[in-house]
């Protein structure tokens, strides 16, 4: 098994390049099956889940070539199978996101429970509903769901019962072989589902209201191959943007896209008192900052909560939980979309933090707070990434174990962070 050793106490400074956005890939890669003509995606991220999907789409009869590091070209001329491999679906959620791909294709699909993080239930019923409305059979057993288009997928006016990401992809994938015009109202608008769906147009689709809560999709037109570059991981950035504010360093962020992703984190991290700069396309995190938690209006306690895009992500609600530690003052953390993602928050208070769980979903942190090392072991990917932040933080060494959880979002973590001057290395423990 695998760890990570990390002494705390060097500033993070230089510059940074991101990787490709892990939740634009995934589906991208699942896109890929629409067509028979080749994809070629690039700026691809080298993490776990990706290399997953990639050997799922190539079990189904895809062609999978890496170009050149981090460019692949995928072309499926032929499905062989529409049951995806169950011990890959195990390893990630997105194995799901196969299902809208393998409908508009093939008509019928069989999947079974998806895996993933492990941070509350993430129940698949608007994916289910929004099948239903194009006109999938879908019978629900204990261990896989069977989908099928007994009369071919019609268009059709769907409103999501919630924002889904993966509910949205799914729909928008599968509408693109129906016959007629889908509508799909209250649907997620996350910078990788406004990827995906111009990758659809890049390909011959036609998908209009990219960006908003209302999608309309021709379906039926025919789909060919497309070269495309993934965009940098927003919560990647996010999570260097406050890594840098709390060791002290300046770092540069290239291709950060600070106006298209970062608005709402701005906004959100100032009440930390975490600032940075513009310059063109680059973030830039200045030195030496002081944090401290900017009351709300009449001396109030500010919340941090995370909201549906734009506002800001769930993902980084763990990252600004640490963040939060070295800032001066109280703030409070409200993760409401999952009611398992601040249990970690004990391992943080093992290492001196001062926070109050009050539920599930709430937690009081009250700082700044002096960290020291301690063994800890990653729960899922972002509480991972906060971990290690707060290990680079703190006084003394940490272990941290369980890190393919980590890197199952984070390519060459370690390498990465050396190259900006932190004292972390990869051991086998």
């Amino acid at each position: 098994m695998e760890a990570y050793r990390i002494r705390g106490g060097n500033p993070i400074q230089g510059t940074f390049v991101p990787q490709g956005n892990k939740n634009a890939a995934l589906p991208m890669i699942a896109a890929t099956l629409l067509t028979d003509q080749e994809i070629v995606l690039e700026n691809v991220p080298d993490i776990r889940d990706v290399q997953v999907m990639l050997a799922l789409v190539e079990h189904l009869g895809a062609t999978v070539v890496e170009e050149a590091p981090g460019v692949w070209r995928i072309r499926a001329e032929t499905l062989t199978s529409t049951r995806p491999d169950p011990a890959l679906c195990r390893q990630i959620r997105a194995s799901f996101l196969l299902a809208g791909p393998l409908l508009a294709r093939e008509g019928r699909a069989t999947l079974p429970r998806p895996g993933g993080d492990r941070i509350g239930r993430r129940p698949l019923d608007t994916h289910i509903y929004a099948f239903e409305q194009l006109g999938v059979e879908v019978e629900i057993l204990p261990d896989r769901y069977i989908l099928t288009a007994p009369h071919g997928l019609y268009g059709a006016d769907i409103f999501l019962p919630e924002a889904s990401v993966t509910g949205t992809e799914n729909v928008v994938m599968a509408a693109t072989a129906a016959q007629g015009t889908t509508i799909v109202r209250n649907a997620a608008a996350e910078p990788h589902v406004q990827q995906l769906c111009r990758m659809i147009n890049a390909m011959g689709g036609h998908i209009e209201g990219i960006g908003s809560s209302t999608l309309v999709i021709e379906g039926g037109l025919p789909l060919g191959g497309a070269r495309e570059r993934i965009e940098s991981d927003y919560i990647e950035v996010g999570s260097f943007i406050g890594l840098a504010a709390v060791t002290g360093g300046e770092l540069r962020i290239k291709d950060a896209y600070p106006n298209e992703h970062h608005r709402m984190t701005r906004i959100v991290y100032e009440r930390l008192g975490i600032r940075w700069e513009v310059d063109g396309n680059d973030i830039i995190v200045p030195a030496g900052q002081t944090l401290e938690v900017q009351d709300a209006l009449h001396g109030a306690i500010p919340e941090i909560k995370d909201q549906l895009w734009p506002g800001f992500p769930a993902d980084l609600t763990s990252i600004a939980l640490v963040l939060a530690t070295q800032a001066r003052g109280t703030v409070l953390i409200h993760e409401w979309m999952f009611e398992g993602r601040l249990f970690w928050v004990d391992k943080l208070i093992s290492m001196g933090a001062r926070i109050v769980l009050c539920d599930p979903h709430r937690a009081v942190v009250v700082g700044p707070s002096k960290l020291y090392g301690q063994e800890l072991t990653s729960p899922d990917i972002r509480a991972g990434m906060a971990l290690v932040i707060a290990a680079l933080c703190a006084e003394g060494e940490s272990t941290i174990y369980n890190i393919h959880q980590i890197q199952r979002g984070y390519s060459r973590l370690d390498e990465r962070l050396r190259a900006l001057g932190a004292d972390i290395e990869r051991i086998t423990v």
